[in-house]
């Protein structure tokens, strides 16, 4: 009895005459016709027919014979094995013949990766392969010994992890376990396969979605005036190791860290620029936008060791938190970790020099940062270096008080003012002058706030007025007195204490602005974390940045990190305090804390205090003084006998409950002086209700 079935009949794959012969090497000499040929249909009928054998499919009056079919698949392999035309297609010769000669491959694995491309390519030398079931390493050693007419040691020897397929990456076999012949022979990326059958091209084109030439640089070493220090070493250190210089050495490496849009890759470029290098950048997503895993980023990076250690070259391998960086979650660990030992042994023996580029240093092992020969943090550019990058980015769009506004703001990186400024130069005639500076400004805010930091305006409220008058202010010192004295020392160490409003943080604005020193104000909130270690951090970082910028540094509510050690109830708390005394005493700038709980703050912290100033409530006559001149400022008629006198019975009045009242006046105008007064009464009244005792307590 014969079985029939309804098949669709799709036209033969044309197979390249030595995948053709391949095929039938699987299916005679290697036994993969026991699954193709079943005793009453093929198990695979697109590869019967791309054999010759589509008769017993379609032909309906013919029935199916397995014996017959068998003896016709070995007369079908007699005649390939006599057929002296068994090329591979030539574009595919051609081009492992160039990469041969990149990384000094061998006439056999060379064959080798020709057949493993096909073996990627061609869906029906695949189908054939997989007759042959699930292959162990050795078993993968005879199979390929067979098919390519090889004697099973060069073929065990040209898959070592010793030879040029392993080191290059271009071939991995998978010896964890037992698969398919295509599963266990790995090309290097997705594409490879396509890209050396398809291309007639460079070899550095093949490997385009793995490592690829970088964008040209659009910076120079210049643009980096705040890494002086650091390129003083980097850049003749480079230029000693490079191929081709006098000196090339193996193991160089350098790990450059940095927030997001610190401008490390700009920096990678700048140095290959400047020391006349190709740069390669190591591919960390494929040709679709897809994220390339850790693992076969560090085969691309491997490839690209043996592609360029004869030219002139440096690697960038970016965002290397891919590899290096431990998870922790469940246990899990880095592809570094659990290729510790290559790891180590490839920092220590790359032939091209690599600057590895990440975010953080944190959670890397130190055992990998000690094999690194610099470790370069990228900080954010100081002010200046920030407005000349911005002029460069979007001086055309923006007006200078705007360009200002933006070179204000740390946390702006200059890749989202790059993407800001395209949007607005393509509808550039939709917008006037002082339109277009507005949207690049209320683009660039809008992005810095999904980032999750403060838009551009942030800082408005804390603006120093244009009439202020530290005189109004009641300190027990003399503080215009204190500014000659600061200004020819340019250092000094003060802490400005009171209760509220009293004005000790719009002082610390004004000082900036009379030392003409860029402001650098923090808040207990910003430097304050959760994790342990990390207030540490953030407040050596503060500080780091306050002397490379040469700003002025003040730290509001500094009584959150150095309260009484006495007190301290866990060892984070102590270590907090001993890391802000550290830094106080190493700083050589000026430094201005605040706080409102004096009477907490640690005993030797207030020993290193050059100046302890006390900010005090206004005295009746600043009061009034400062009355008069918010009447005047709102067009109203200046306080009477009655005002005055009501003035004089408030006893906790400050500065800032006059901001208070500006900022109110916005949105509910002030129409007499009267009102002023009541509204200052209603503040004082606050002020005395948090003082008393609540509740049952009273």
């Amino acid at each position: 009895m014969t079985v029939r079935r309804r098949r669709s009949r799709p036209a033969p794959q044309e197979l390249a005459q030595a995948s053709r012969l391949w095929v039938l090497r699987i299916m005679v000499p290697l036994g993969g016709h026991r699954d193709l040929v079943g005793p009453m249909c093929f198990s695979n009928d697109h590869l019967a027919r791309a054999l010759g054998l589509g008769d017993w499919i379609d032909d309906d009056e013919r029935d199916f014979d397995a014996n017959l079919v068998k003896k016709r698949l070995r007369e079908l392999h007699r005649q390939a094995e006599n057929d002296l035309d068994r090329k591979v297609p030539a574009i595919l010769h051609a081009n492992v013949a160039r990469l041969a000669a990149l990384v000094g491959m061998s006439d056999i694995e060379c064959r080798i990766l020709e057949f493993a491309t096909m073996l990627h390519h061609e869906r029906i030398l695949d189908d054939a392969a997989e007759t042959l079931g699930n292959l162990s390493s050795p078993k993968i050693v005879d199979v390929l010994a067979t098919l390519l007419d090889l004697q099973p040691d060069a073929v065990r020897d040209a898959l070592g992890t010793g030879g040029v397929l392993a080191r290059s990456g271009l071939l991995n076999i998978d010896r964890a376990i037992s698969g398919s012949l295509r599963s266990k022979l790995d090309l290097l990326s997705n594409r490879f396969a396509d890209s050396v059958v398809g291309l007639d091209a460079d070899p550095i084109s093949l490997l385009r979605d793995t490592v690829a030439p970088s964008a040209p640089a659009r910076l120079t070493l210049g643009d980096f005036p705040h890494l002086e220090q650091e390129l003083a070493i980097l850049r003749p250190y480079l230029e000693r190791t490079v191929s081709g210089s006098d000196t090339p050495r193996q193991g160089v490496n350098v790990f450059v860290y940095g927030a997001p849009g610190t401008g490390k890759s700009e920096l990678a470029r700048a140095l290959a620029a400047e020391l006349g290098c190709e740069l390669f950048e190591v591919a960390s997503e494929d040709e679709d936008g897809d994220p390339v895993g850790g693992e076969r980023r560090l085969r691309a990076y491997r490839a690209a060791q043996s592609f360029f250690d004869r030219r002139r070259a440096l690697l960038l391998f970016d965002e290397v938190e891919d590899v290096f960086a431990d998870d922790g979650m469940f246990g899990q660990r880095s592809t570094a970790q659990r290729r510790k030992a290559w790891i180590n042994r490839t920092l220590e023996q790359n032939r091209v020099p690599t600057l590895w580029l990440s975010n953080s240093i944190d959670g890397i092992d130190p055992a990998f940062l000690r094999r690194f020969d610099m470790l370069v943090e990228v900080q954010v550019p100081p002010r200046s270096q920030r407005e000349r990058i911005l002029q460069a980015a979007c001086g055309d769009l923006v007006d200078a008080p705007t360009l200002a506004r933006m070179a204000r703001v740390e946390t702006l990186a200059p890749a989202v003012v790059d993407r800001v400024a395209s949007v607005v130069r393509t509808i550039r005639d939709q917008f006037d002058d002082a339109g277009a500076a507005r949207a690049v400004a209320w683009l660039a805010g809008r992005t810095l706030e999904a980032q999750g930091h403060a838009g551009l305006d942030a800082g408005d409220a804390a603006r120093l007025p244009s009439d202020y008058d530290p005189a109004i202010l009641n300190a027990d010192t003399d503080l215009a007195a204190l500014l000659p004295g600061l200004q020819h020392a340019r250092s000094g160490r003060l802490c400005l204490y009171g209760p509220p409003g009293t004005g000790k943080s719009a002082f610390g604005r004004w000082l900036a602005e009379q030392l003409e020193m860029p402001l650098m104000l923090r808040s207990a909130s910003e430097l304050m974390s959760k994790y342990v270690g990390d207030s540490e951090k953030a407040i050596a970082q503060a500080f780091r940045q306050a002397e490379r910028e040469g700003a002025l540094l003040m730290i509001d509510e500094v009584d959150s990190f150095l309260r009484d050690r006495e007190g301290a109830r866990a060892s984070w708390e102590v270590t907090r305090v001993n890391e802000m005394l550290t830094r106080m005493e190493a700083f050589g700038g000026v430094f201005i804390a605040s706080t409102n709980l004096m009477d907490d703050i640690d005993p030797a912290a207030l020993r290193r205090f050059d100046l302890k100033l006390r900010f005090g409530y206004l005295r009746p006559e600043q009061g009034l003084l400062m009355l008069e001149r918010q009447c005047a400022a709102f067009g109203l008629a200046g306080p009477g006998a009655h005002e005055q006198a009501r003035m004089h019975g408030l006893l906790k009045l400050t500065p800032g409950d006059f901001a208070a009242l500006a900022r109110r006046h916005r949105f509910a105008p002030f129409t007499a002086c009267a009102q002023l007064v009541t509204a200052l009464e209603q503040e004082c009244a606050l002020k005395r209700g948090r003082q008393a005792s609540i509740g049952f307590l009273a």
